[in-house]
């Protein structure tokens, strides 16, 4: 298969979304993102993101997101991670009050990465969280345990193919993460598909250790009755020491 066939059946997996094409509701907002990966030996490391991502219209802070995470290395390309996951949820309920949502998670995952072509990076990340969700209030008796499957492929593309090592430069990302229950699903939306998201951005790569880029992500969120389509402006930087 010819690289732009690849890059071309890339491009396809990538924006694969539910057969839905219409979201019963339509947002738009806005995300924040630091990723951060620290190799300290050999085989061991750590890892740690943090979010923060509005509500709709960007009309107020929706979630807070921070994850500390230990990897392990088995190669350069094959690396095992455990970690713990706090999310802050605020909410406004249909008068206008303000609700809050603790979530706790731990996590294990694994990602594998490889060239495609000369020199295009891509990556899969298999990951399974624990989720412990806290109440929304003091007089409500809504908190839950569920656990939930997701898989992460990444690609970068460089746009001057002219290097097997790409250290320096702009960059097209694409990316596609699907999310499905695979315990309490009636806790959660009742169904085992939980959500997609889409991504495609464009980047610039300051040096091997710090990576900085803006994009689309489209979220589409699957809940009991309905499904809602989010459309989130993104900016991200990538730190790698």
């Amino acid at each position: 298969m010819q690289l732009k066939q690849k890059l071309a059946l890339l491009i396809v997996l990538v924006f694969i979304v539910p057969a839905k094409l219409f979201a019963q509701d339509n947002q738009f907002s806005g995300w924040a993102a630091l990723f951060h990966t620290q190799k300290l030996s050999e085989h061991w490391g750590y890892s740690f993101d943090g979010q923060f991502r509005s509500h709709d219209e960007l009309s107020y802070l929706k979630h807070t997101l921070l994850r500390p995470g230990a990897n392990y290395y088995f190669a350069k390309n094959k690396v095992a991670a455990l970690g713990y996951a706090y999310i802050h949820t605020n909410g406004r309920t249909a008068d206008g009050d303000k609700t809050f949502r603790p979530e706790h998670r731990i996590w294990q995952q694994y990602t594998y990465s490889h060239k495609m072509g000369k020199s295009i990076a891509v990556s899969h990340r298999f990951r399974l969280e624990q989720r412990f969700l806290g109440k929304t209030a003091s007089d409500k008796n809504d908190q839950y345990f569920a656990q939930r499957f997701r898989y992460f492929a990444r690609g970068v593309i460089p746009f001057k193919n002219d290097s097997a090592v790409f250290s320096k430069g702009p960059f097209l990302a694409l990316q596609n993460e699907v999310f499905v229950n695979v315990q309490h699903k009636n806790k959660v939306n009742k169904h085992f598909f939980d959500q997609n998201r889409a991504y495609v951005a464009v980047g610039y790569r300051i040096s091997k250790m710090i990576d900085v880029e803006t994009g689309y992500l489209n979220q589409y969120i699957k809940q009991a009755e309905s499904y809602t389509l989010n459309h989130v402006a993104q900016l991200a930087f990538y730190t790698r020491f």
